[in-house]
């Protein structure tokens, strides 16, 4: 699904609530008053906090996004290894519940509420060997999916396309270039892969 082009356009969505709960839950971590999620149908997202305009807050909230999809894998594989499926899936329903608060748009709504509905009807009705392969399903498309955005905003940037990227937000914001930025979502990204898929393989 990570691969092929005609499947990924749909399947993005879920790492696109995942990318803007990121800066959802940074935004309120670091003290800042979050203004609401939107959601688009051709899968870009804008989530709006306000606050100071520099500083530490809004660093840490512009650069969740891109990290938060492999961060959630990274949760759920440590959840798994314990053999924790149920869990797992209700901490998911909490998640996107979580999220459904802050959206601010009809097609958000509805991209949370089928993508909500899709793990309690897996938790409530199927057997429990379906569940895991769901559960095991999900956290490695956050594992792997996590990585594509990462390439397509490096790639899309190299284009001269991307003047409000995230990356690039954040060299204005850091004095960082915004390659480095982009390397360190990267690194991030692979290293929870690594660590994740260590433990579900095993």
């Amino acid at each position: 699904m990570v691969l092929n082009n005609r499947l990924w356009p749909v399947a993005r969505h879920v790492i696109t609530i995942a990318h803007e709960g990121g800066h959802a839950l940074a935004a309120v971590g670091s003290g800042r008053r979050l203004g609401g999620i939107r959601l688009h149908s051709d899968t870009s997202g804008v989530t709006v906090s306000a606050g100071r305009p520099t500083g530490l807050g809004v660093v840490i909230t512009v650069a969740a996004g891109y990290i938060t999809p492999s961060l959630l894998g990274l949760g759920g594989a440590a959840l798994l290894a314990v053999n924790q499926v149920s869990l797992m899936l209700r901490v998911s329903v909490v998640l996107l519940l979580g999220v459904l608060v802050a959206i601010r748009n009809a097609f958000g709504a509805l991209s949370i509420v089928l993508s909500t509905a899709t793990v309690i009807a897996v938790s409530v009705l199927a057997p429990y060997r379906w569940q895991e392969v769901f559960a095991a399903f999900i956290t490695w498309f956050l594992l792997l999916g996590g990585l594509r955005p990462i390439v397509e905003v490096q790639r899309t940037r190299s284009r001269g396309r991307a003047p409000t990227s995230d990356p690039d937000q954040l060299a204005r914001l850091t004095a960082t270039p915004a390659s480095m930025w982009v390397a360190f979502f990267a690194m991030v990204s692979l290293l929870c892969l690594t660590v994740a898929g260590d433990w579900l393989v095993r």
